[in-house]
């Protein structure tokens, strides 16, 4: 069922029979209201039609769902990509503005939390060896990604020797992959709305037999199902502003384990970085 996530209203149509008369009316507010509902507590969902938040969890078992959080996945990854900056803006509930801060932080938190809980190690560690033994690696990240991508190419540059930032510039996004090739990694970084320009070039550099590691927001998004290797890393939206927060967090972890993975060539580089730095005057060290 987890495959079939964009047939749950479908899902819930075709079982609506059989639901008890509270469950039917979750089901006529999820059918008509699904982007509302995707992000409502079990609480919350329970108290806008008239129920008790027990009779929401039935509904999400009565689904074939484990809990009510599966389901309200299934919800967001319905909307998540179709959802304008405007429709965002207003799905916001800060009705307690006084603790504005702390809800924000708790979101980026839980995304945090829930993207350990699905980290893939091996996986991890299978990534950090392809970018180290790869001729090239090419990052690509537009729109919000444009900063992520910028950050792990900056990084990446003082460990490893050919390392490109593809972005919006002088040369279009393929002249810049123009000479791509199977020997070569790209990190692709998409988060919703997926960027279409992102998955246009995904798709060419698959072509051309490159290894591509997808950095996105679950294994049903368009990068993951080009990428030959996928880091799940949650952003669940509070607002129009997308949650970078951790993605940022595991760009970090990746660019520490090459780092250690090329130590000694590291620190050489660095060590004549300081020199350069310091010959030049780059920061303020009074």
């Amino acid at each position: 069922m987890n495959e079939n996530k964009n047939d749950l209203i479908k899902m819930i149509q075709l079982n609506y029979t059989k639901l008890s008369k509270g469950q039917k009316l979750i089901a006529e507010y999820i059918t008509s209201d699904y982007d509302k509902a995707a992000f409502m507590t079990a609480a919350k969902l329970g108290d806008t039609v008239g129920v008790s938040e027990s009779t929401v969890v039935r509904f999400a078992n009565a689904l074939g769902f484990s809990g009510y959080p599966s389901l309200q996945e299934s919800l967001q990854e319905l909307i998540k990509n179709k959802l304008t900056t405007v429709q965002r803006l207003g799905m916001e509930d800060f009705s307690d503005k006084k603790n504005l801060i702390k809800q924000v932080v708790r979101t980026d938190i839980n995304n945090m939390k829930d993207t350990l809980e699905n980290l893939d190690n091996e996986i991890f560690y299978k990534i950090i060896d392809e970018i180290s033994n790869a001729k090239r690696v090419y990052i690509l990240g537009l729109r919000s990604s444009t900063a992520l991508a910028g950050y792990l190419g900056f990084y990446l540059s003082f460990i490893l020797e050919n390392v490109k930032v593809v972005s919006f510039g002088m040369s279009d996004i393929f002249e810049q992959l123009l000479k791509v090739s199977e020997d070569d990694v790209v990190i692709g970084i998409s988060y919703p709305r997926y960027s279409k320009k992102t998955l246009d070039a995904l798709k060419y550099v698959k072509e051309q037999g490159s290894t591509i590691v997808g950095i996105s927001d679950g294994n049903l998004s368009p990068v993951s199902k080009m990428s030959d290797y996928n880091l799940e890393v949650k952003s669940n939206m509070i607002s129009f502003v997308d949650s970078l927060v951790a993605p940022l967090s595991i760009i970090n972890a990746l660019i520490i384990g090459v780092g250690i993975k090329n130590h000694d060539d590291v620190s050489t580089y660095l060590s004549q970085l300081e020199n350069l730095w310091r010959e030049y005057d780059i920061y303020d060290e009074e």
